[in-house]
């Protein structure tokens, strides 16, 4: 960590932890008084948020209205629409082959986000509604009220606007900051310093992600926004605008086993149903102490989208940034090792790191070959005895050749004894 010259800390989220499901609650409640306002029915008021339904990183399909979770490659793990949830043939009259185009950013929207919790609740409770009350004709794409035709993509797109009305311009920021205590956790061990002083630079209204690119205009904030662009020096201070797995994974083991002595020659397979039933109720089991669409990183023991992303996108996660300090600058942070397919099946042995030659270096070379050498070298030498190859053959490296991590710390090291 001591090669990293800034930290950046967002607010949302990180510095300011929301209280859930308080603040999930609130966000969706001002969301339905919007779509209220501009003319959706108000029996929808009646809803209330519920917090063991949604979880990030559902993809709502904006043709059939289905909330979706998938894994890494868009293969179904569970289809919902509204709070029906689809299996079987069903899902294949739609899916025929149980996979989605996660590409096809037209059609799927992906809800990562912790602000996307109250809206996917919402696009739930609104394909339910209207898919159920007798008022409406429920359509394969949407739904009509007499000759009115409302697309599940229509009414998406209106709970987005929404959901962007009630962050941007409505009272959401206004009323958290009203009752801080309810909706905001409170740091027990935290000083009752101004919190401008914990910061060297401190931005708001930043607008990412066009921050990071074009970046925007820096003005000074002192409670009114001064006209023009901040040349002077940046001050300190100053603020600126812009268990169960376990069990599952034992009878995974036990139905390796029956596999176990069988090869190609085998003319019976052996009765694994039973096995398979207790394996889909110690998934679903798991599945259901995370909430109605299980747990946010897998459906089972396979991973989700969600899962997959923060893996490529975060190269380090925590419950809290607070975690940090418990680690020295000079720590190093290095991912698990992990087995290839092959290798996880194969023993692995002691091997003396003191052995001046690796048999894995040598392995290509018969006994033939080495006398085969010898002699075409003496050969070479009664012949030329003035010439002689400096080498032969290669021998195997006493030291380290190839890239590991510590590489390029040795490389600056060198160039600042230089």
């Amino acid at each position: 960590m001591e090669k990293i010259k800034c930290f950046g800390f967002d607010m949302d989220y990180t510095l300011a932890v929301y209280k859930s499901p308080e603040y999930e609650s609130l966000g969706f409640e001002l969301t339905v008084e919007r779509l209220v306002s501009i003319g959706y029915p108000q029996e929808l008021l009646s809803f209330a948020y519920d917090s063991t339904f949604p979880t990030r990183g559902l993809v709502f399909d904006t043709l059939y209205g289905n909330l979706l979770k998938v894994d890494a490659y868009g293969n179904l793990l569970v289809c919902a629409h509204g709070f029906n949830f689809i299996r079987g043939p069903e899902t294949r009259e739609q899916y025929p082959n149980k996979f989605i185009q996660r590409d096809d950013t037209e059609r799927f929207y992906i809800l990562n986000t912790l602000f996307n919790l109250p809206e996917t609740y919402l696009l739930a409770c609104l394909v339910d509604f209207f898919t159920n009350c007798p008022r409406y004709t429920s359509c394969e794409t949407g739904f009509k009220d007499g000759d009115l035709f409302m697309s599940y993509r229509s009414m998406f797109q209106d709970v987005r606007d929404a959901v962007d009305w009630v962050h941007y311009k409505g009272s959401l920021k206004e009323k958290t900051v009203e009752n801080l205590e309810k909706y905001v956790v409170k740091d027990p061990g935290s000083s009752h310093r101004p919190w401008q002083s914990y910061f060297d630079l401190i931005l708001v209204d930043a607008r990412k992600p066009l921050f990071f690119g074009e970046g925007t205009v820096l003005r000074q904030k002192t409670g009114k926004l001064k006209i023009g662009t901040y040349t002077g020096p940046l001050q300190h201070g100053i603020v600126y605008s812009g268990a169960l797995f376990e069990e599952l994974q034992s009878l995974d083991i036990f139905l390796a086993e029956l596999y176990k002595h069988l090869d190609s020659s085998s003319n019976e397979r052996p009765d694994i149903s039973s096995i398979q039933r207790r394996i889909k109720k110690v998934t679903h089991d798991m599945d259901m102490c995370y909430g109605m669409m299980g747990s946010l990183f897998r459906s089972g023991s396979r991973q989700t989208l969600f899962a997959s992303q923060v893996m490529r996108y975060a190269d380090l996660y925590a419950a809290s940034f607070i975690n940090l300090l418990y680690y020295p600058f000079s720590y190093l942070f290095r991912a698990a090792h992990v087995l290839m397919p092959h290798e996880s099946t194969v023993e692995h042995t002691h091997v003396d790191i003191n052995e001046m030659e690796s048999p894995l270096a040598t392995r290509n070379r018969t006994s033939v070959d080495f006398k085969d050498t010898d002699y075409k070298r003496h050969q070479l030498t009664r012949s030329i005895s003035e010439i002689k190859p400096p080498n032969l053959f290669p021998l195997a490296p006493q030291e380290i050749t190839h890239c590991h991590d510590e590489d390029d710390d040795e490389e600056e090291e060198e160039e600042e004894e230089e």
